[in-house]
Protein backbone atom coordinates (compact mmCIF):
# COMPACT_ATOMS: atom_id res chain seq x y z
CA UNK A 1 0.00 0.00 0.00
CA UNK A 2 1.46 3.45 -1.12
CA UNK A 3 1.59 5.75 1.88
CA UNK A 4 -0.87 8.76 1.84
CA UNK A 5 0.35 11.69 1.66
CA UNK A 6 -0.06 14.96 3.96
CA UNK A 7 -3.15 16.79 2.92
CA UNK A 8 -4.89 20.13 4.28
CA UNK A 9 -7.97 18.49 3.99
CA UNK A 10 -10.45 15.31 3.44
CA UNK A 11 -11.24 13.76 -0.28
CA UNK A 12 -14.53 15.66 -1.25
CA UNK A 13 -17.21 13.97 -2.81
CA UNK A 14 -19.80 16.83 -3.82
CA UNK A 15 -23.84 15.18 -4.64
CA UNK A 16 -25.21 16.96 -7.46
CA UNK A 17 -29.17 17.55 -6.48
CA UNK A 18 -29.37 15.00 -4.01
CA UNK A 19 -33.14 15.68 -3.17
CA UNK A 20 -34.05 16.18 -7.24
CA UNK A 21 -32.07 13.35 -8.82
CA UNK A 22 -32.02 9.98 -6.50
CA UNK A 23 -34.02 7.20 -7.86
CA UNK A 24 -33.63 3.80 -8.33
CA UNK A 25 -31.02 3.72 -5.22
CA UNK A 26 -28.54 6.23 -7.08
CA UNK A 27 -27.43 8.18 -3.16
CA UNK A 28 -26.02 4.21 -2.91
CA UNK A 29 -23.12 5.61 -4.83
CA UNK A 30 -22.33 8.48 -2.89
CA UNK A 31 -22.49 5.81 0.26
CA UNK A 32 -20.01 2.80 -1.68
CA UNK A 33 -17.29 6.04 -2.63
CA UNK A 34 -17.82 7.54 1.24
CA UNK A 35 -17.21 3.74 2.56
CA UNK A 36 -14.83 2.75 0.29
CA UNK A 37 -12.59 5.76 1.20
CA UNK A 38 -13.09 5.25 5.11
CA UNK A 39 -12.42 1.65 4.63
CA UNK A 40 -8.50 2.56 3.73
CA UNK A 41 -8.41 5.58 6.31
CA UNK A 42 -8.73 8.36 4.03
CA UNK A 43 -10.63 11.16 5.17
CA UNK A 44 -13.55 11.88 3.57
CA UNK A 45 -16.51 14.29 3.72
CA UNK A 46 -19.52 14.60 0.85
CA UNK A 47 -20.84 17.82 0.40
CA UNK A 48 -24.74 18.42 -0.87
CA UNK A 49 -24.35 20.82 -3.78
CA UNK A 50 -28.12 21.89 -4.75
CA UNK A 51 -30.05 24.97 -6.56
CA UNK A 52 -27.58 27.88 -5.48
CA UNK A 53 -24.23 29.10 -5.58
CA UNK A 54 -21.51 26.95 -4.77
CA UNK A 55 -18.23 26.19 -5.75
CA UNK A 56 -16.40 23.41 -6.93
CA UNK A 57 -13.23 23.95 -7.06
CA UNK A 58 -12.08 21.39 -3.96
CA UNK A 59 -14.53 19.06 -5.21
CA UNK A 60 -12.37 15.91 -5.75
CA UNK A 61 -15.27 13.16 -7.26
CA UNK A 62 -19.00 14.70 -8.49
CA UNK A 63 -21.90 12.51 -8.50
CA UNK A 64 -25.26 13.21 -10.27
CA UNK A 65 -28.03 10.49 -10.25
CA UNK A 66 -31.48 10.04 -12.23
CA UNK A 67 -34.70 12.33 -11.08
CA UNK A 68 -38.44 12.08 -12.56
CA UNK A 69 -38.83 14.25 -15.64
CA UNK A 70 -40.01 17.35 -12.86
CA UNK A 71 -37.25 17.26 -11.08
CA UNK A 72 -34.43 17.06 -14.05
CA UNK A 73 -36.56 19.78 -15.80
CA UNK A 74 -36.60 21.96 -12.07
CA UNK A 75 -32.74 21.83 -11.86
CA UNK A 76 -32.02 21.53 -15.67
CA UNK A 77 -31.16 25.90 -15.80
CA UNK A 78 -29.12 25.31 -12.60
CA UNK A 79 -27.17 22.48 -13.93
CA UNK A 80 -26.60 24.72 -16.68
CA UNK A 81 -25.31 27.83 -15.21
CA UNK A 82 -22.72 25.63 -13.26
CA UNK A 83 -21.43 24.23 -16.79
CA UNK A 84 -17.74 26.62 -16.64
CA UNK A 85 -17.43 25.53 -12.55
CA UNK A 86 -17.83 21.66 -14.28
CA UNK A 87 -15.79 21.69 -17.04
CA UNK A 88 -13.13 23.97 -15.25
CA UNK A 89 -13.17 21.16 -12.23
CA UNK A 90 -12.93 18.28 -14.24
CA UNK A 91 -10.20 19.93 -16.96
CA UNK A 92 -7.95 19.44 -12.92
CA UNK A 93 -8.58 16.25 -13.32
CA UNK A 94 -11.59 15.76 -11.18
CA UNK A 95 -14.11 12.88 -11.50
CA UNK A 96 -17.53 12.72 -12.42
CA UNK A 97 -20.00 9.91 -12.49
CA UNK A 98 -23.25 10.31 -14.08
CA UNK A 99 -26.38 8.58 -13.72
CA UNK A 100 -29.27 7.93 -15.94
CA UNK A 101 -30.93 11.84 -16.33
CA UNK A 102 -27.58 13.00 -14.91
CA UNK A 103 -25.72 11.25 -17.74
CA UNK A 104 -28.22 12.44 -20.65
CA UNK A 105 -27.59 15.97 -19.48
CA UNK A 106 -23.41 15.73 -19.41
CA UNK A 107 -23.89 15.28 -23.17
CA UNK A 108 -24.08 17.80 -26.27
CA UNK A 109 -28.10 17.63 -26.28
CA UNK A 110 -31.13 15.82 -25.57
CA UNK A 111 -34.36 15.88 -27.59
CA UNK A 112 -37.61 15.26 -26.20
CA UNK A 113 -40.66 13.37 -27.90
CA UNK A 114 -41.94 16.91 -28.84
CA UNK A 115 -38.73 18.20 -31.16
CA UNK A 116 -37.26 20.16 -27.74
CA UNK A 117 -33.99 20.37 -27.76
CA UNK A 118 -32.24 20.83 -24.35
CA UNK A 119 -28.70 22.03 -24.60
CA UNK A 120 -26.26 19.91 -22.17
CA UNK A 121 -23.04 20.74 -20.36
CA UNK A 122 -21.04 18.94 -23.04
CA UNK A 123 -18.62 17.14 -20.79
CA UNK A 124 -19.28 14.05 -23.21
CA UNK A 125 -19.25 13.49 -26.63
CA UNK A 126 -22.75 11.87 -26.94
CA UNK A 127 -26.26 13.52 -27.61
CA UNK A 128 -29.83 11.78 -26.78
CA UNK A 129 -32.81 11.50 -28.32
CA UNK A 130 -36.32 10.11 -27.12
CA UNK A 131 -37.18 6.72 -28.09
CA UNK A 132 -40.18 4.44 -29.40
CA UNK A 133 -40.27 2.26 -26.13
CA UNK A 134 -38.53 2.58 -22.82
CA UNK A 135 -35.66 -0.01 -21.61
CA UNK A 136 -36.43 -1.34 -18.29
CA UNK A 137 -35.09 -4.06 -16.65
CA UNK A 138 -31.84 -5.45 -15.25
CA UNK A 139 -28.84 -5.04 -17.38
CA UNK A 140 -25.37 -7.19 -17.72
CA UNK A 141 -22.49 -5.29 -19.21
CA UNK A 142 -19.23 -6.37 -20.21
CA UNK A 143 -16.73 -3.51 -19.53
CA UNK A 144 -14.67 -1.99 -21.97
CA UNK A 145 -11.13 -1.02 -22.04
CA UNK A 146 -11.29 2.83 -21.15
CA UNK A 147 -11.15 2.21 -17.51
CA UNK A 148 -8.33 -0.66 -17.63
CA UNK A 149 -10.31 -2.85 -15.51
CA UNK A 150 -10.42 -5.93 -17.96
CA UNK A 151 -13.49 -7.52 -19.38
CA UNK A 152 -15.28 -7.74 -15.75
CA UNK A 153 -18.93 -7.76 -15.92
CA UNK A 154 -20.83 -4.78 -14.41
CA UNK A 155 -24.20 -5.26 -13.07
CA UNK A 156 -27.48 -2.51 -12.50
CA UNK A 157 -30.80 -1.54 -13.35
CA UNK A 158 -32.40 0.63 -16.43
CA UNK A 159 -35.33 2.67 -16.59
CA UNK A 160 -34.98 5.24 -19.53
CA UNK A 161 -36.95 5.95 -23.06
CA UNK A 162 -34.06 8.12 -24.39
CA UNK A 163 -31.69 6.50 -26.74
CA UNK A 164 -27.86 8.20 -26.08
CA UNK A 165 -25.38 8.20 -29.06
CA UNK A 166 -21.90 8.33 -28.82
CA UNK A 167 -19.44 10.45 -30.72
CA UNK A 168 -16.10 9.55 -31.57
CA UNK A 169 -14.20 11.14 -28.65
CA UNK A 170 -15.81 9.07 -26.15
CA UNK A 171 -15.89 5.15 -25.53
CA UNK A 172 -18.10 3.33 -24.47
CA UNK A 173 -18.31 2.25 -20.56
CA UNK A 174 -19.21 -1.75 -22.14
CA UNK A 175 -20.99 -3.70 -24.36
CA UNK A 176 -23.61 -4.85 -23.45
CA UNK A 177 -24.87 -8.20 -22.61
CA UNK A 178 -28.37 -8.16 -21.31
CA UNK A 179 -30.13 -5.38 -22.01
CA UNK A 180 -30.87 -1.88 -24.07
CA UNK A 181 -27.80 0.46 -22.71
CA UNK A 182 -27.19 3.69 -24.53
CA UNK A 183 -29.65 2.91 -27.19
CA UNK A 184 -31.13 -0.89 -28.30
CA UNK A 185 -29.24 -1.22 -31.57
CA UNK A 186 -25.32 -0.66 -30.81
CA UNK A 187 -24.57 -3.03 -28.47
CA UNK A 188 -22.82 -0.26 -25.98
CA UNK A 189 -23.80 1.44 -22.42
CA UNK A 190 -22.60 4.30 -20.78
CA UNK A 191 -19.80 6.58 -21.62
CA UNK A 192 -16.30 7.00 -20.44
CA UNK A 193 -14.08 10.48 -21.24
CA UNK A 194 -11.11 11.05 -19.16
CA UNK A 195 -12.09 11.15 -15.80
CA UNK A 196 -16.08 11.95 -16.37
CA UNK A 197 -17.97 8.09 -16.32
CA UNK A 198 -21.47 8.27 -17.40
CA UNK A 199 -24.24 5.18 -17.24
CA UNK A 200 -27.81 3.87 -17.26
CA UNK A 201 -27.27 1.83 -14.60
CA UNK A 202 -29.07 2.20 -11.30
CA UNK A 203 -29.67 0.01 -8.76
CA UNK A 204 -27.37 1.54 -7.56
CA UNK A 205 -24.11 0.85 -9.22
CA UNK A 206 -20.98 0.69 -7.38
CA UNK A 207 -21.82 -0.88 -4.52
CA UNK A 208 -22.19 -4.04 -6.83
CA UNK A 209 -19.45 -3.03 -9.29
CA UNK A 210 -16.40 -1.73 -6.55
CA UNK A 211 -13.79 -1.62 -9.11
CA UNK A 212 -15.24 1.41 -10.65
CA UNK A 213 -15.85 2.78 -7.45
CA UNK A 214 -11.95 2.12 -6.59
CA UNK A 215 -11.47 3.42 -10.11
CA UNK A 216 -13.30 6.59 -9.04
CA UNK A 217 -11.56 7.20 -5.56
CA UNK A 218 -7.85 6.60 -7.34
CA UNK A 219 -9.33 9.51 -9.48
CA UNK A 220 -10.57 11.72 -6.69
CA UNK A 221 -6.98 10.92 -5.10
CA UNK A 222 -4.80 12.54 -8.02
CA UNK A 223 -7.03 15.27 -7.70
CA UNK A 224 -6.85 15.97 -4.43
CA UNK A 225 -3.22 14.98 -4.03
CA UNK A 226 -1.32 15.70 -7.37
CA UNK A 227 1.76 13.88 -6.23
CA UNK A 228 -0.38 10.79 -5.64
CA UNK A 229 0.40 7.68 -7.29
CA UNK A 230 -1.29 4.75 -5.53
CA UNK A 231 -2.24 1.94 -5.73
CA UNK A 232 -5.21 1.84 -3.11
CA UNK A 233 -4.83 -1.03 0.11
CA UNK A 234 -6.59 -4.14 -1.31
CA UNK A 235 -9.97 -4.01 0.08
CA UNK A 236 -12.38 -7.55 1.19
CA UNK A 237 -14.90 -7.51 -1.42
CA UNK A 238 -16.66 -10.99 -0.80
CA UNK A 239 -20.34 -8.99 -0.04
CA UNK A 240 -19.86 -6.56 -3.43
CA UNK A 241 -18.98 -9.14 -5.46
CA UNK A 242 -21.61 -11.92 -4.49
CA UNK A 243 -24.07 -9.51 -4.74
CA UNK A 244 -22.66 -8.40 -8.68
CA UNK A 245 -23.15 -12.45 -9.08
CA UNK A 246 -26.80 -12.50 -7.81
CA UNK A 247 -27.56 -9.71 -9.95
CA UNK A 248 -26.08 -10.89 -13.35
CA UNK A 249 -27.54 -14.31 -12.84
CA UNK A 250 -30.89 -12.58 -12.43
CA UNK A 251 -30.39 -10.42 -15.61
CA UNK A 252 -29.12 -13.51 -17.37
CA UNK A 253 -32.94 -14.44 -17.02
CA UNK A 254 -34.23 -11.99 -19.09
CA UNK A 255 -31.80 -12.14 -21.82
CA UNK A 256 -33.60 -11.14 -25.15
CA UNK A 257 -35.54 -8.60 -23.58
CA UNK A 258 -36.68 -5.97 -25.51
CA UNK A 259 -38.00 -2.19 -25.08
CA UNK A 260 -41.24 -1.17 -23.49
CA UNK A 261 -43.93 0.02 -26.27
CA UNK A 262 -45.24 4.08 -25.28
CA UNK A 263 -48.59 4.05 -24.02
Amino acid sequence: MARMEATARPLRIGHLYPDLMNIYGDLGNVIALRNRAAWRNIPVEVVELGEGSWDAREVDIFFIGGGQDLDQSRMYLDLLGKRSQLVSAVTSGAAILAVCGGYQLLGHAYSDAHGKVLEGIGLIDGTTTAGEGRWIGNVVVEAGEALGLGPVPLAGFENHGGNTWLGSGVAPLGRVLVGGGNNGVDGTEGAVQGNVIGTYLHGSFLPRNPRVADWLLAAGLRHRDKAWIGPLADLDDTVELAAQRSAVAIAMAEKGRKAVARA
